[in-house]
C-alpha cells in the first residue's frame, strides 16, 4: 500500500498546475538532464572506441610482452627461453626477432627506418601484421633471398613498388684499408603493409631473420622474443612472472609500459571529458532547484492544509523530494536509452550526416582512424546513470527543506 506522501508526490509531477510556466520548467529539467546523459554515454563510448582501436592497431605491429637482451649482446640460447615463456599461463604464441636501425636509400631519396628480423609463419602467431599486407605475403620473405617488407608510407617516399630494389644502410660499419665504412646491403622490396599508423607506416621493414643475424652480425643470436598473451590485459602480471624465472641477462616488457604515456594521455581525455560533461548534468539537475522552489511557493496552500491535517514536516520534504527525484528519474531513463541506441549505432549515423552534408568528419589523409569509433561500456552507463540521479537527489534538498518550514498560519493567513 502506497504512502500519502508517494500519492501526493506523484501527483503533483503528473498534474496539470494553474501555474504552467512551472510545468514548462520542469520538461526543461527532465530534457537537460536526459541530454546531459546522453551526452556523456556517447562521448566515453566513442572514447573507448578510440582506445580499443589505437591498441589492437599497436598491438597488430607491437607485441603484448617481449624478452630481450642488452644493447649490446644478443639473446643467447634463446630456443630454451622461448620453450620456457611459452609453458607460462596464458602466453599463447611466441616469436624470435632482431630489431636494428638502418637507412633505406632508392634513387636519391633516402629514409631512416627501424629493422626487424622476424620468422614470418611464427610472427604471424604473435601480431597481426600479415592481415595488413596490401601487397604482397609475408611468406615471401625467405632467408638467403634478402627480401623486405616495408610500410605503405615509406614505399610512396622511397618512390618504390613490388620488386624494386632498395640499399639498407646500417650503422655496424666494416674496417677497411680506407677507414670505418656503413655496411650495404641490397635488398628486394617483397611487400608492402598498411597499418593505418604513420609511425609504423612509415618507419618499419621486415627481413628475414636468418638474414637479419647476418646483416648486423649477430650469428645465431636474437634480439629478443615476442610473446602473444591469451588476455592482453594481464601482460603486467605475465611479464613479473617471467622476470622471476628468466636468466639474469634477459630483460622484460609488456605493451603497457611501451606505450604507457599514449594510453595515459587517452585515460586522461576520457577522464576530464567526463568531468566535463557530467557538470553539463549537474547544471541541468539543479535546474530542479529552481522548479521545486517554484512549485514550493505555488503548493504553499496545499502545504499548509496537509499541516493541518497531521502531515509532519519531514512527509511534506518526502513529497517534494520523490517530485524532484521523478523528474530526474524520468530524464536520466530518457537519456540512458537514447546514449545507447546513438553509441549503438553510431557507425551507420556518422555516415548518413556525412553523407546528408557532403563532409568528412575524419579524413583518411590526415587521421589513422578515418571511421568514428564506438564501444559501449556497460559500467559507464550505469555509473553515468548512478551519478546523475545522485546529483537529482543532492538538487531536491534544499527545496524540500524549504516546505517542510512552511508555517500553516503564515501561509493560511492570505488565503
Amino acid at each position: 500500500m502506497q504512502r500519502f506522501e508517494h500519492i501526493v508526490g506523484l501527483r503533483y509531477t503528473r498534474a496539470q498546475r494553474q501555474n504552467h510556466f512551472i510545468s514548462f520548467i520542469s520538461m526543461i529539467s527532465m530534457a537537460g538532464i536526459g541530454l546531459g546523459v546522453a551526452a556523456l554515454i556517447i562521448v566515453l563510448s566513442v572514447m573507448n572506441g578510440f582506445q580499443s582501436e589505437m591498441r589492437e592497431r599497436i598491438l597488430g605491429v607491437a607485441s603484448h610482452v617481449q624478452i630481450y637482451a642488452n644493447e649490446d649482446t644478443g639473446l643467447s640460447q634463446w630456443q630454451q627461453i622461448m620453450d620456457q615463456a611459452i609453458r607460462v599461463p596464458h602466453v599463447s604464441a611466441a616469436a624470435p626477432y632482431i630489431m636494428g636501425q638502418g637507412m633505406l636509400t632508392s634513387d636519391n631519396r633516402a629514409q631512416g627506418a627501424i629493422v626487424r628480423g622476424i620468422i614470418p609463419q611464427q610472427e604471424d602467431t604473435v601480431a597481426d601484421l600479415g592481415q595488413h599486407m596490401k601487397l604482397g605475403r609475408l611468406d615471401n620473405l625467405q632467408p638467403g633471398q634478402f627480401g623486405v617488407v616495408i610500410g605503405s608510407a615509406l614505399a610512396d617516399h622511397l618512390h618504390v613498388g613490388m620488386g624494386d630494389k632498395v640499399v639498407l644502410i646500417t650503422p655496424q660499419g666494416q674496417v677497411t684499408p680506407a677507414g670505418m665504412l656503413p655496411r650495404l646491403k641490397q635488398f628486394t622490396v617483397v611487400g608492402i603493409f598498411s597499418v593505418g599508423m604513420y609511425e609504423y607506416d612509415s618507419g618499419l621493414a621486415l627481413i628475414e631473420l636468418h638474414d637479419a643475424q647476418k646483416l648486423f652480425r649477430l650469428g645465431q643470436d636474437v634480439t629478443g622474443i615476442r610473446l602473444k598473451l591469451d588476455d592482453l590485459m594481464l601482460a603486467p602480471h605475465v611479464a613479473d612472472q617471467l622476470v622471476k624465472s628468466l636468466p639474469i641477462d634477459a630483460w622484460v616488457s609488456d605493451w603497457t609500459r611501451e606505450h604507457a604515456n599514449l594510453f595515459r594521455a587517452v585515460a586522461l581525455e576520457k577522464n576530464v571529458m567526463f568531468i566535463i560533461l557530467l557538470l553539463i548534468v549537474a547544471v541541468a539537475a539543479f535546474n530542479i532547484v529552481s522548479t521545486l522552489v517554484m512549485a514550493v511557493t505555488d503548493k504553499q496552500a496545499d502545504v499548509a492544509i496537509l499541516r493541518t491535517l497531521g502531515a509532519s514536516s519531514q512527509s511534506i520534504m518526502q513529497i517534494f523530494i520523490i517530485q524532484g527525484a521523478l523528474i530526474g528519474l524520468v530524464g536520466t531513463l530518457g537519456g540512458m536509452i537514447f546514449g545507447v541506441l546513438i553509441a549503438l549505432n553510431i557507425h551507420s549515423i556518422v555516415p548518413f550526416i556525412e553523407h546528408l552534408f557532403g563532409v568528412h568528419f575524419l579524413s583518411p589523409q590526415i587521421y589513422f582512424i578515418s571511421e568514428l569509433p564506438s564501444k559501449l561500456e556497460w559500467s559507464d552507463v550505469w555509473t553515468i546513470a548512478v551519478t546523475s540521479f545522485f546529483l537529482t537527489l543532492l538538487a531536491t534538498l534544499y527545496p524540500s527543506y524549504s516546505a517542510s518550514r512552511i508555517q500553516p498560519a503564515e501561509a493560511l493567513r492570505y488565503e
